[in-house]
């Protein structure tokens, strides 16, 4: 199968924002306001990735502007109350940043921005040089894939390989990514590793089945042909 996952480098945005560490605070709150970006990239020399800003790195600033908080909370925000008194990118960011490969898959940089509750990833290189961006918007992208793409998809990359004619007698229909597998097929068993490989199709929201056994000339009575309506 050679259709599945899609990977970093087809939804990342190539052309990309990004500060060196001097950058003044200023500098990045206007830079993210021209971009549309809640964070940006932090590069030092040729573009190696050093770490990111974001806006809640920016925000301890204001939050602090005007308050002076107990001690309490000044030990329990120390991060937050450096931050507040940064004026450049090296004082502000995160570091190291938190980064993807180009080749990673759809999956792999949604878990690993879902575990870091963060929106945006820098992509690098093996060498950490800056390669573009993705976002959580990009990787939604794969759901813009018409009900037909995918449904030749799994046609060809999971029905040609698990229910081939003759033997199996399997229709594909696709509704606002919604897939559901109709037809007579002959090893049921089958339909639970169907089931895992239709969901990995990019784009796919969820799978249905309309399954049953074709029969063959010793099998039992029609009455007693197994069926599979959902998995």
């Amino acid at each position: 199968m050679h259709g599945t996952p899609h990977i970093v480098s087809d939804v990342m945005t190539h052309t990309v924002a990004a500060v060196g560490r001097g950058a003044a605070f200023k500098e990045i709150v206007q830079l993210m306001q021209d971009w549309k970006v809640s964070a940006l990239p932090v590069i030092e020399g040729e573009g190696r990735v050093v770490g990111v800003v974001s806006e809640a790195d920016l925000l301890p600033k204001e939050e602090f502007r005007d308050s002076d908080p107990d001690r309490y909370t000044q030990l329990r925000r120390l991060s937050d109350m450096a931050k507040a008194g940064g004026v450049t990118a090296e004082e502000l960011m995160t570091s190291p940043a938190l980064t993807v490969r180009a080749d990673a898959t759809l999956a792999q940089a949604a878990r690993t921005m879902a575990r870091a509750k963060v929106k945006r990833l820098p992509v690098v290189d093996v060498l950490g040089m800056l390669e573009g961006v993705v976002s959580r918007a990009d990787l939604l992208k794969v759901f813009l894939r018409t009900d037909e793409e995918i449904a030749e998809e799994v046609r060809r990359e999971v029905v040609s390989y698990l229910f081939p004619m003759p033997d199996s007698n399997v229709r594909v229909d696709v509704r606002n990514g919604v897939v559901k597998l109709v037809g007579q097929v002959r090893a049921t068993s089958l339909v639970p590793v169907a089931a895992r490989l239709v969901r990995a199709v990019e784009g796919v929201v969820d799978v249905d089945f309309d399954l049953t056994r074709h029969a063959e000339p010793n099998d039992a009575p029609a009455g007693d042909t197994e069926s599979v309506d959902s998995a």
